[in-house]
């Protein structure tokens, strides 16, 4: 049975060729596995104009000019935060021509925007960018080997409803970091625990819960550093242990950030999903000790990483 499939220029000609040799119309298509009428219409196309390329007919008027085309982009640009629809609107007031929100995509598409979810981060002014730059150019020459004696500590909070994130932008592909792409976050949902916990190459400590109260000094020594100083490689008490200063607002340097992330998608893909405060602290003990401990080293491991990042984008945030 022939098969109907697009015709190129090159084949037209083998089979007027093999037409004006004599060939009869249904032997030709037969053997091109083409349909009867198809070769037909091409070879009365050919005695008519006597050309074997396919004209190419003038479609649909495309309903924006290349300036206006440009406008849409510029606009999407200037607030990536605005919807296709937006887009079409402030187009319409400014031009008087109606437009699709669907043409306002094809248009944005082809000046390389598309909806993407933006990067969520704290906001950095001068001062941090100045401090994070710094604190990684004094680290720049830590191996892995210097990391693996740190032990990465860090709270984070755990909420019942998480962030659906649905807002999305419009940005270039490769430009997720870049700061017109980037939204400055503070604000936690309600219902939600906090907890705390450290890392290090080949142990952990176990998930801290932090009961309604803000951890202070006195509380982490005692509650948290004291129980687990085994972890700090020949340290005899805690007064022996040298604190690594770190910058102010600089979570996606720290790489306990991943493990808050794996930590959150496990709880989160559980047959049971928490329901109220102390199933959710249940189920947040379980999944951390059920992280794998390669996983951990491998998040401290890629610190050299993380340092090298942070100077190249000049303090910038990077991925966690």
């Amino acid at each position: 049975m022939s098969s109907r499939h697009h015709i190129d220029n090159f084949m037209r000609g083998r089979i007027i060729g093999k037409i004006e040799e004599g060939r009869k119309i249904t032997d030709v298509a037969r053997e091109f596995d083409i349909a009867h009428s198809v070769v037909a219409r091409l070879w009365k196309s050919f005695k008519t104009t006597g050309m074997c390329s396919r004209r190419h007919g003038g479609g649909r008027v495309r309903s924006t000019t290349p300036a206006e085309d440009r406008y849409i982009v510029l606009s999407a640009k200037r607030d990536r935060c605005t919807t296709a629809q937006q887009v079409a609107n402030q187009f319409l007031a400014a031009s008087g021509k109606q437009i699709s929100r669907k043409t306002v995509t094809r248009r944005l598409r082809g000046g390389g925007l598309y909806a993407r979810r933006p990067v969520v981060c704290v906001p950095l002014n001068r001062q941090h960018h100045t401090a994070r730059l710094q604190w990684c150019r004094e680290h720049h020459i830590w191996t892995e080997q210097d990391w693996a004696c740190v032990l990465f500590s860090d709270e984070s909070r755990f909420s019942l409803s998480s962030d659906c994130r649905r807002q999305l932008i419009w940005r270039e592909s490769g430009t997720a970091y870049r700061p017109e792409n980037i939204q400055g976050k503070d604000r936690y949902p309600t219902c939600s625990i906090m907890v705390w916990a450290g890392i290090m190459i080949n142990d952990r400590t176990r998930l801290h819960v932090v009961a309604n109260v803000t951890m202070t000094r006195q509380q982490y020594i005692d509650g948290v550093l004291l129980p687990y100083d085994h972890l700090f490689r020949g340290a005899v008490d805690i007064e022996g242990i040298q604190r690594l200063v770190w910058p102010a607002r600089a979570p996606d340097l720290n790489p306990i950030e991943n493990v808050w992330d794996a930590l959150g998608r496990q709880v989160a893909g559980r047959n049971y999903p928490p329901t109220n405060k102390n199933t959710l602290i249940l189920d947040l003990t379980e999944e951390w000790d059920k992280l794998p401990q390669q996983l951990l080293d491998n998040v401290v491991q890629s610190m050299v990483r993380r340092v090298e990042c942070c100077i190249t984008l000049h303090g910038g945030h990077i991925p966690y």
